[in-house]
């Protein structure tokens, strides 16, 4: 490897300014693992944290050759830009595959005739080498000329250190390739670096990582990075839309097959819901000749061993069309009705075992049904079963021409908000449909519908986005208005007037293409500065450019219509929006999920699916401050298993604008500065039936105290000190002391001392009376207040007392903390635990709160009925509860948790957090007379009027 005369001088080449606390954990990390031996070396640090600077100072410290491979001709130039800090600029870079600079900056495709800036296709999907390419024999072998010499010129390099920028994409594409490349570079250093959190990997690209890396030596998360200053506040945001007229009459049209086959099987003469009611309630199974039928699974097996099938029973249940299976218990994500998956998922089995071999004329008949129904959802019917394949549907909702409207709606919006602050990016999956329509979408979708093309030419068509010069860049082109494009022309020529650009014609209107002699590799930066500058405010580009390696530290709004929902995608994607503004200190950024859901289609929420995945494992803040992941962070309300109603869209997205003008407040609830576990939490959401008056929105107190009464099966629990009613004594004594009185009295002739006595015994007697009647109302008054039940807290106080009792936790009561929310929801969890420990708590909490279904015991939960208003009632039921007369109070039955179930001791734990928080009473065990008749009873009841679901924090 050639370079500048002499050795370069490593040691004498510095970064100017100091580390930040993350870089420098992370270049800690490194040293220690190198000083140890190790020449492999891997950290996790989200886009923006500044992984290029970590990947050159640790390279810089062990004083030999670099070479940084980068997914991209962007990511190319960032690693030339980063090196070129370094002070003093004694060392050069260069970009050639022979090597010889002393820092060389390569993309990954310089080892195979593999476009570095290829759009991602229709579809969304990557171009990438087949499976069976990547499997088959050596990829050194077979490489170009091109790359055979690169890997020639590694080889011959002697000693280097090898950066791996962005290295998902080497699990993607190139993973096996590079494994071949190092097993030929045995003294080579390499540093692997990437923004995606290792625990998202699958079991196939773990096993890779364990073999060119070994485990992360350092990692951290976007809400630490944020917190300490290092990445501009963020909103998830979503703008939620219908198809248009058109697509939405078609989509009805597509349905109505369907719709006439679901109607069919739901007549008794297919037998569809008999076998249904067989297959997942009755369950039989024959034991052999001379013996009865019995249940052959227990449900949590039949769930365990096909849970997409189980799910989809759950929601025919919800749905009325089957009972609830012995056992089974809804949870969140089975509280929807059944979408088309969950019509395929039990369709299959049926068709296959049922009408597939009977002889029945009626059965083929109702097979060539649903044969014909099934391409209307996405699905075909196979002799191997039922199989998804190419969905239009999903076609028309992803490119939904109402999906680019809306992206025209929401710049609009963003403009009025931040007028010239406004730094927007709207990244598309591909530039321009290169495959035309089917025939069947032909005059439904526009051809270039999705497309950057088409977003572009919308942004120019409203004069309120016309008016922020929207530029297209991507791998091929660069596109704008005239007369922005003309601005363009004018300022590449003042600031590259070594580049040679066609000029535009003065009489062009409309869209035009800048062209000349330029690539990529030179547009990107001088199109980012253009736009940096505000000439334009809105650039229009495709993931495979601009979604990955891409800086502008202005981006403040990002606008996504891609169909990409891998974590690295979601992670590097936002990441383009996330950088601090050194000219707007103040900075946040708004990520916008554009989403088309049909209710005119039984798989008329695919887009929602995608938009649920894009948000899987993603940490976001939500309105009241708390940071999760999932689509709660968009709106806590929202639930991961279905959208909601079209007919809330407008609401939703009047949320999403107030939100989104509200950055000030976004800034606030990320508490910026504030300190930080990085730990995740586990949650749970509780969204009563009823709103419960007695709890103002916020949070909750930090001291917590047991309440004073109980419910017991009559009345109240009553502790030794509490309502005393005052004894008699005092009025017997005062009694028999007038009685004495009056006789000494008479004996003596004092007849007006004997007149006096009785008068004060009355006195005393007047006075027991009152203060028993005080007694007996205010008993009478607890007693009332016990009628509204415990709140979701007493529950959460009772299952963390309980957890803690058995050494299930480390903290009780005192550890739940939470907030009641403005919709009157309660989120609650268990703080000062690990995860799996806060998890364990919510996990419990949601037992006990929800239908009983099949836990080892119960335990029961008195319920005190409202009292009348007036004092005299309230004294009255006071009087008879002390003087144990009370009716018998309502009885519900909750779970115990099985966590806390699995044991004796472990349950006598948790009833005494129950009996301290909740109500009296004992645990009942299942296996017994009383607790069969229980279950038979209370099977499936809700004890607590409530939904709940579980949710990730951060903390």
């Amino acid at each position: 490897m050639a370079g500048a005369a002499g050795p370069p001088d490593w040691a004498g080449v510095r970064f100017p300014r100091p580390f930040r606390r993350h870089q420098q954990l992370a270049l800690d990390a490194i040293a220690a693992a190198v000083a140890g031996g190790a020449t492999r070396s891997w950290v996790v640090l989200p886009p923006g944290a500044g992984k290029t600077l970590v990947g050159l100072e640790a390279a810089r410290r062990m004083e030999r050759p670099i070479v940084a491979f980068g997914p991209n001709t962007a990511i190319q130039e960032q690693w030339r830009a980063a090196w070129a800090e370094f002070t003093p600029a004694t060392i050069p870079t260069g970009t050639s595959r022979d090597l010889s600079a002393p820092v060389t900056a390569l993309t990954y495709q310089s080892l195979a005739t593999f476009d570095p800036d290829a759009e991602v296709d229709e579809e969304g999907r990557e171009h990438r080498p087949s499976s069976t390419e990547r499997r088959r024999g050596s990829l050194i072998d077979r490489l170009h000329a091109n790359g055979a010499a690169l890997v020639k010129a590694l080889e011959e390099a002697g000693p280097i250190t090898l950066i791996l920028d962005e290295c998902h994409h080497l699990l993607e594409v190139w993973g096996r390739l590079l494994a071949e490349l190092l097993e030929n570079l045995p003294h080579a250093h390499v540093i692997g670096l990437t923004g995606t959190p290792p625990d998202t990997l699958s079991a196939e690209q773990s096993e890779l990582v364990e073999e060119l890396f070994g485990a992360p030596l350092y990692s951290t998360t976007i809400p630490s990075v944020v917190r300490e200053g290092h990445l501009a506040p963020f909103a998830e945001l979503a703008w939620f839309t219908e198809p248009t007229p058109g697509e939405s009459q078609w989509l009805a049209a597509q349905a109505e097959r369907f719709a006439e086959l679901r109607a069919d099987l739901l007549k008794p003469r297919t037998g569809f819901l008999e076998w249904l009611d067989r297959r997942f309630v009755t369950r039989p199974v024959n034991s052999g000749a001379g013996h009865a039928e019995a249940l052959a699974v227990e449900w949590s097996r039949l769930e365990g061993d096909d849970p997409e099938q189980a799910g989809a029973a759950l929601r025919f249940h919800h749905a009325g069309l089957l009972a609830l299976p012995p056992g089974a218990a809804l949870r969140e994500e089975h509280r929807h009705e059944p979408t088309a998956a969950d019509w395929v998922a039990l369709l299959g089995e049926y068709v296959t075992t049922c009408l597939v071999p009977s002889s029945d004329p009626a059965d083929q008949k109702l097979v060539d049904e649903i044969r014909a129904a099934l391409p209307s959802i996405g699905y075909q019917l196979t002799k191997r079963g039922i199989r998804r394949g190419r969905s239009p549907v999903d076609r028309v909702l992803a490119r939904s021409e109402a999906k680019t409207d809306a992206a025209v709606q929401i710049l609009a919006a963003e403009a009025a908000n931040l007028g010239s602050r406004l730094r927007s990016l709207v990244l598309c999956d591909h530039e321009q449909a290169s495959a035309t329509l089917p025939a069947r979408l032909r005059g439904v979708l526009d051809a270039q519908a999705g497309s950057a093309r088409l977003v572009l030419a919308r942004l120019v068509a409203d004069e309120r986005t016309a008016a922020l010069d929207p530029v297209l860049i991507t791998g091929r082109t660069v596109a704008a208005s005239a007369d922005t494009a003309r601005a363009l022309v004018k300022f590449v020529a003042r600031h590259a007037p070594d580049i040679d650009l066609d000029p535009i014609d003065d009489d062009a209107t409309g869209i035009v293409e800048v062209t000349g002699r330029w690539s990529a590799r030179r547009w990107v930066r001088l199109v980012t500065t253009f736009y940096e500058a505000g000439v334009s405010q809105v650039l229009v580009g495709t993931r495979g450019l601009l979604g990955e390696g891409w800086d502008a530290r202005g981006v403040n709004t990002l606008v996504d219509l891609t169909n990409a929902t891998t974590p690295t995608a979601v992670v590097q994607t936002r990441g383009r929006a996330l950088r601090v503004d050194p000219d707007w200190p103040e900075k946040v950024a708004n990520t916008w999920t554009v989403v088309c859901v049909s209710e005119n289609h039984p798989g008329g929420t695919s887009d929602w699916d995608r938009f649920v995945r894009k948000h899987q494992g993603y940490f976001a803040v939500t309105d009241s401050g708390e940071i999760v992941s999932g689509v709660s962070h968009v709106d806590p309300r929202l639930s991961p298993y279905a959208p909601p109603p079209v007919a809330e869209f407008t609401a939703e997205n009047t949320l999403m604008l107030d939100r989104a003008a509200d950055r000030s407040r976004v800034r606030e609830l990320w508490q910026v500065g504030a300190p930080y576990r990085d730990e995740l939490v586990h949650t749970i959401r509780v969204q009563p039936a009823k709103p419960d008056s007695r709890d103002e929105p916020g949070p909750v107190p930090a001291t917590v105290e047991a309440p004073e009464l109980v419910p017991a099966a009559r009345g109240a629990k009553l502790a030794e000190t509490e309502y005393v009613v005052p004894g008699h004594q005092p009025v017997v004594v005062a009694a028999v002391v007038a009685a004495v009185v009056v006789l000494v009295a008479v004996s003596a002739g004092s007849w007006w001392l004997g007149a006096a006595a009785p008068i004060g015994a009355i006195g005393v007697w007047g006075d027991w009376q009152r203060r028993r009647r005080r007694v007996e109302l205010s008993a009478g008054r607890a007693l009332a207040g016990l009628a509204d039940g415990p709140g979701p807290f007493a529950f959460g106080y009772a299952v963390a007392d309980g957890l803690h009792a058995a050494g299930l936790s480390e903290v009780g009561a005192s550890g739940v903390t939470g907030v009641v929310e403005a919709d009157g929801a309660y989120r609650l969890a268990l703080a000062g635990v690990d995860a799996q420990t806060s998890k364990l708590f919510a996990e419990s909490l949601d037992e006990v709160l929800a239908a009983i279904t099949a836990p080892r015991y119960v335990v029961p939960r008195y319920v005190v009925d409202t009292l009348p208003g007036p004092d005299d009632a309230v004294r009255a039921a006071g009087r008879a509860w002390l003087r144990g007369a009370a009716p018998d109070n309502a009885v519900v039955y909750h779970a115990v948790p099985s966590a806390l179930g699995v044991n004796i001791t472990r349950v006598t734990c948790f009833v005494e957090g129950w009996n301290r928080w909740i109500s009296d009473g004992d645990a009942v065990r299942i296996a017994t007379p009383e607790g069969e008749g229980i279950i038979v009873t209370h099977r499936g009841a809700d004890p607590f009027a409530a939904t709940t679901g579980l949710r990730v924090a951060w903390g």
